[in-house]
């Protein structure tokens, strides 16, 4: 029998506020996401403007505090302004980020509005790639600005007379990345003054919004973490948030490296904020700048070819490569090819659970995370159909019951290791001794008088017995407890069959003496909600 595992929280133990926006979603036209799940013409639920309904009541219901959009590498390459106005008179462009054509059928004006039939708050991102300080202006005038200068007349003239009223503004995307069209690579401290003077200029046309630079796209970067000072010390009094990326990948079938990923997001994001607290100590400021966490995924991918001796330039040498066989490709909205991860729904549910979890652990710093993929885990869909994946409903309960104040909680259960592991020259993984099996965060809403945890159990085979101590929350009993699990992780849920996995009630959960008694299945998501 495997030894008891136990969570702590006490309400003296307080890490941070949880922000709204901690839980929230990324969009980027990139394959069929918008051209065809956000927007498709001829489908049978399509609105007047053409967005999909079946895909907007979905999303609604779900309350998706916000969406990042359009993007991504696609936005530094984007003219905005080719994408306002009569749509017959919109100019198809190339991205050359995605190798695609963009037709602007969904253009700035569409994305605020399906965010509003959504229901949710548009955090935009501004072009700094291949864009100036004009264009920021000049976006930022059109959007928000309540008067009777130029571009507001722009606006009221393509049918929104009312500002949209965005409040967060994204100052460029990945523009430390190589890959990136208009890269600041080679010029970090050019990039922190560009941005600097971008967000005077945008806060001095609106004083309510807020800013965020970007961070490292990844903590395997060459420059990292020495791109973030020398970013944040051109631009550290101007900013609100700092942005970082990171996609964690591990070996097919190395599932202890796989659900161990949010270790490394947490190396991440403490790393990140020292550095955000360096750059305040160096000046002497007591303003703390914010961690947006606006993509992460998890993924698995099988081992590259190393080439040791070439050092961190390989990740430049490799983003200089042109292949004159690609084509550039136009994505048919009525053509929606199946797409889906490998495997099935169960492994993709926790590894993106236990990221949240890391999230949530980190909610005094992190205020804005945006999983990618978020709008498929709230919504899954093809051509014809939406349904709930069994992303769907860890998702949903970090919605409904991570509110309030993040709480220490403190795990105790058998440990694993991850050997270190090199996917390829530049993410390389290292040694993790020492991994708790039950991987748990907590939330505390103490004016709804609701305590909620959160667990995942990695284990493969271990069925724990759980206990979590509660007792300074007098007066709290146990309302729930909530489990999902898959004795079959090839099963996905369908259109067809969409209950496949899906949450049920632990019968033998019981609270006593401060103490709440259960179990924990292997490899499965548990909510546990106490009451007052």
């Amino acid at each position: 029998m495997s030894k008891e595992a136990k969570i702590t929280i006490h309400p003296l133990y307080k890490t941070g506020e949880i922000s709204p926006r901690l839980f929230s979603t990324f969009l980027e036209p990139i394959g069929t996401m918008v051209n065809g799940t956000m927007f498709n013409p001829k489908h049978p639920t399509a609105d007047e403007e053409g967005f999909r309904r079946d895909v907007i009541d979905a999303l609604k219901v779900t309350g998706m505090p916000a969406c990042r959009l359009p993007g991504g590498n696609f936005v530094s390459g984007w003219d905005w302004k080719n994408s306002i106005g009569p749509k017959s008179e919109r100019k198809v462009a190339l991205d050359p980020a995605w190798y695609q054509y963009y037709t602007n059928e969904v253009g700035h004006d569409e994305y605020l509005h399906w965010a509003e039939k959504v229901g949710t708050e548009p955090m935009y991102t501004i072009n700094l790639g291949t864009g100036d300080m004009r264009d920021a202006m000049a976006i930022v005038e059109y959007t928000n600005h309540e008067g009777n200068s130029w571009w507001a007349e722009q606006r009221n003239a393509n049918g929104h007379e009312k500002p949209y009223g965005v409040k967060m503004w994204y100052l460029g995307n990945e523009m430390d990345g190589p890959w990136q069209l208009g890269s600041w690579e080679r010029d970090p401290r050019g990039y922190g003054i560009r941005a600097n003077e971008i967000s005077k200029l945008v806060k001095w046309i609106d004083p309510s919004i807020e800013t965020a630079v970007c961070g490292s796209s990844a903590p395997f970067m060459a420059h990292f973490p020495q791109w973030e000072e020398d970013v944040l010390s051109e631009c550290y009094e101007s900013v609100d948030y700092l942005s970082v990326h990171h996609y964690h990948i591990a070996p097919p079938g190395d599932l202890k490296a796989f659900l161990g990923g949010s270790l490394y997001y947490e190396d991440f994001i403490h790393t990140e904020v020292a550095l955000c607290d360096l750059v305040a100590a160096k000046m002497r400021t007591p303003k703390k700048v914010m961690i947006s966490f606006d993509e992460y995924g998890a993924m698995m991918r099988p081992n590259a070819e190393l080439h040791p001796g070439y050092g961190p330039h390989n990740m430049y040498r490799c983003h200089y490569v042109f292949d004159p066989n690609r084509r550039y490709v136009m994505h048919d909205p009525d053509n929606m090819p199946e797409r889906s991860f490998p495997g099935g729904d169960m492994l993709h549910a926790l590894s993106m659970a236990s990221i949240q979890l890391a999230l949530l652990r980190n909610a005094d710093r992190v205020k804005i995370g945006c999983m990618t993929g978020g709008l498929s885990a709230l919504c899954a869909s093809n051509h014809d159909h939406v349904w709930k994946s069994a992303s769907y409903y860890p998702f949903m309960h970090f919605l409904q019951y991570a509110k309030g104040s993040s709480m220490n909680t403190v795990v105790e259960s058998e440990t694993f290791d991850i050997p270190g592991y090199a996917i390829d020259d530049n993410s390389q993984y290292p040694t993790k001794e020492g991994v708790p099996y039950i991987d748990a965060a907590s939330a505390w809403d103490e004016q709804a008088g609701r305590l909620a945890i959160f667990a995942v159990n990695k284990s493969e085979t271990e069925d724990y017995p759980l206990t979590v101590d509660v007792s300074g929350f007098e007066g709290y009993c146990l309302k729930e407890h909530l489990t999902m699990f898959s004795e079959d992780f090839d099963a996905r849920n369908s259109f067809e069959q969409p209950d496949l996995i899906r949450p049920v009630a632990v019968s033998e959960a019981k609270m006593e003496g401060g103490k709440v008694t259960t179990r924990v299945k292997p490899l499965s998501w548990n909510l546990l909600v106490l009451e007052k």
